[in-house]
Order: structure tokens, then C-alpha cells, then sequence
């Protein structure tokens, strides 16, 4: 194919480009190290080799993915990959890209299993794994199940498990439904966005069976606190991830379920997004 005329030929004139359309510069480099067929963290190659020739062949396939993103579709979606809790995990539209701020989910859980040996763990609606296989990670000794109602998405974090090299269980269910009876902990980050929120619109290209609970956004998390005392051991937790204005009706659902010390816990915002308490069988 010839050249198109006055086609960006380098990868600051790609960069450039990429901004004329709406791009972020950090999400444009992202794109064009995939196209390049770089690692996405090697960003200082590009600044290195920005007046470098490429071929036409790039500019034509980073055009298309920039267009993409500039339409709203999540940069991990088109380079098929995103960091979480420092593992790289494969990602596509048959699950939700996993959010920095669930890290801080994954942080508490793992402050709440210190001290335990070989740790019962269980991930609802775990995705693309990102909780479970995070947690594994960090304590190798934990048996961790994780749960989720799609079977597009526990293909997906199977993948994830195979290719890091991470044994987790994984299990196509409701919730809770056939679960054991004595975890040590129950980690969720379910859907909790109300099914008229206007946010909806910029996660139109995520699954909308991952974002949407009820009217209000709690459907499944009133599901999952209403039933996690069942399948808790004496002293074990529960935590979920919620919106951001959702920590105080989260707190007293727990509460009034007879969970004790319920707390909440701010993401990397400053925003309090997770939630939780601890099951005493003798109150």
C-alpha cells in the first residue's frame, strides 16, 4: 500500500495526531506501544525514538484503535490487557476492567487475613479475577474460590489463573449459592450502579450486567450481606466495594445484619468505596 499523503510518519507526529482527535496523551501512548508491539510500560522508548520513521502500517492501525478510544471504548479493552495489584491481566468486553481503586479492596483483605494460616477466601463476581488471583498472589498459602454467574467471564479469569501461573477454584454461580459454610473471608466488588445513573453512558461499552443493580444500586449487595453468615466462620469478614455515595446505607445494612466493628475505607480519592465488618457467632 503506498503512503497515505501527509500521513504521520513518526511517533511524536502520531502523538500529535492522536491528541487532535480527543486522545489522552498517556492513553495515545498506550496504543501506540501496542501497536508498536512494545511493553506498555516502556513510555520512555517513545520519547527516546520520537522522531524515528515508522511504518504507514502503524499510523493506519493506530489511527483505528485512537478513533475507538475517542468513541469511549476502554483502553484496556483495545490493547487487551490491564495492571492490577502489579500482575498484568488479559482483559476484553466479556468482563469490567479492573479499577485502581479495588486495589484498595485487595489491601484490606489482605490486612484482615494476617495472622491466619492457609486462609478460606471467597471472590464474588470475580471477573477477570482481579480480586482472587491479587489475593492468591500476595499470600500463596490462602485457598481462594472464585465466583461469578457469567461463564464469558470465568473464562476470561481462568485464562488470567493458566497464564500467571495462580491456583484459584473457580465456580459458575449466584452469590453464595452452593458455597461453603466457614470462609474466612468474603470479598465482593459487585454491581452497585442505580439503573437510571446518568454514569451509565460512559461505561455503555462494559458489560451492563456488571454495573447495574436495582434501582437504587444495592440489589446484590443486600443479597450478598443478607446471606455471607451463613457461609462465614466465628470471626470472619466480609467487604464489599460500593459507590461513592454509598458507604453509609452499606454500613447499616451490615449493622443491622449483626456484623460487628463495620467500617468503611477510602479509596486512592479520598472516597470512602469499600465497606465491611466482621461475624461473631456469639454476639
Amino acid at each position: 500500500m503506498p503512503p497515505v499523503p501527509n500521513s504521520p510518519s513518526t511517533a511524536a507526529e502520531m502523538l500529535a495526531a492522536a491528541a487532535a482527535l480527543g486522545v489522552e496523551r498517556l492513553d495515545a501512548q498506550l496504543l501506540l506501544l501496542h501497536v508498536l508491539g512494545r511493553p506498555l510500560d516502556d513510555r520512555a522508548w517513545l520519547l527516546a525514538h520520537d522522531t524515528d520513521a515508522l511504518p504507514e502500517s502503524a499510523w493506519l492501525r493506530f489511527a483505528e484503535l485512537c478513533a475507538r478510544r475517542a468513541a469511549g471504548e476502554p483502553v484496556a479493552y483495545l490493547v487487551g490487557e490491564k495492571e492490577f495489584h502489579g500482575l498484568g491481566l488479559q482483559v476484553d468486553a466479556r468482563v469490567l476492567v479492573p479499577r485502581p481503586d479495588t486495589e484498595t479492596l485487595v489491601d484490606w483483605a489482605l490486612q484482615c487475613l494476617e495472622g491466619r494460616a492457609a486462609p478460606s477466601v471467597i471472590d464474588l463476581g470475580t471477573g477477570s479475577g482481579a480480586i482472587a488471583l491479587a489475593i492468591r498472589h500476595a499470600r500463596p498459602d490462602a485457598q481462594v474460590t472464585a465466583v461469578d454467574a457469567s461463564a464469558d467471564a470465568l473464562a476470561v479469569a481462568r485464562a488470567n489463573a493458566q497464564r500467571l501461573g495462580l491456583a484459584v477454584r473457580f465456580v459458575e454461580a449466584d452469590w453464595l449459592d452452593g458455597a461453603g459454610t466457614s470462609y474466612d473471608l468474603v470479598v465482593s466488588n459487585p454491581p452497585y450502579v442505580a439503573a437510571d445513573d446518568a454514569h451509565l453512558a460512559a461505561l455503555r461499552h462494559e458489560p451492563r450486567g456488571a454495573l447495574v443493580s436495582g434501582p437504587d444500586g444495592l440489589a446484590d449487595i443486600r443479597r450478598i450481606v443478607q446471606a455471607a453468615p451463613e457461609h462465614l466462620r466465628d470471626g470472619g469478614w466480609l467487604l464489599l466495594e460500593h459507590g461513592y455515595d454509598q458507604a453509609a446505607p452499606v454500613r447499616e445494612l451490615l449493622a443491622v445484619r449483626g456484623f460487628a466493628e463495620v467500617q468503611s475505607r477510602d479509596d486512592l480519592a479520598g472516597i470512602a468505596r469499600c465497606s465491611g465488618g466482621i461475624w461473631r457467632t456469639v454476639k
